[in-house]
């Protein structure tokens, strides 16, 4: 059995998740914790649950979502999973903080690339890798077909879709990845998504107004 903690971290709310199965082996997704404060709660909740962080796992690689990236690997010595259309936009990053006004330094770590229908696996709980292009080329979503939920990154949010005005974004094969991806899924199905709060599969096909 599956178990999902959720901080909202740095400037951007970004949503950092911890799974974690009943053996307290744990995949960490999306580390956006930027401030000293955010990064004390992030490992404060590991060591109290003394999780054993298996991988890192990356929805997309945009700024958001890895502000935390390097702190993580460094403590917790395990390989980054992604995917490898998404390499380019973390290269960018460091670029992407001049931006907005502070200094990141390029990831310095190992990355292993992760494609469509692998599995990542914590003991016998397994999620599926699904491809799902448009907010950006290496966009994936981690689905757990038997505990109905799937971790997306910012590819659907509660009444909305994910922003493609960002370096490769596609706004046609967004929508075509929520249609042939994640509504194939069962309607309960929930969707722990990039920020704001969870939602489900049937909910956004009935009232996503980007989907009708």
């Amino acid at each position: 059995m599956l178990h999902i903690k959720s901080f909202a971290f740095n400037p951007f709310s970004e949503n950092t998740y911890v799974v974690f199965n009943d053996r307290q082996n744990a995949f960490l997704v999306d580390p956006g914790n930027f401030s000293e404060v955010e990064t004390e709660s992030l490992e404060k909740f590991i060591a109290e649950n003394k999780l054993q962080i298996k991988n890192i796992l990356l929805t997309h690689a945009h700024i958001d979502h890895v502000l935390g990236l390097q702190w993580v690997f460094d403590k917790y010595k395990v390989p980054v999973l992604m995917h490898e259309l998404d390499f380019e936009v973390l290269e960018r990053n460091p670029m992407s903080a001049q931006q907005f006004g502070f200094f990141l330094k390029p990831f310095e770590g190992e990355i292993k690339y992760l494609n469509e229908n692998d599995t990542v696996s914590l003991d016998e709980d397994d999620l599926q890798v699904l491809h799902v292009p448009g907010h950006s080329p290496g966009s994936v979503a981690y689905y757990s077909k038997s505990q109905k939920f799937a971790v997306c990154g910012d590819v659907l949010f509660e009444g909305s879709i994910g922003r493609t005005d960002l370096y490769k974004g596609d706004h046609a094969q967004l929508l075509d990845s929520i249609r042939t991806k994640l509504f194939t899924m069962d309607d309960e199905t929930k969707i722990y998504n990039g920020h704001g709060n969870p939602t489900t599969v049937g909910f956004e096909k009935q009232y996503n107004p980007f989907l009708k």
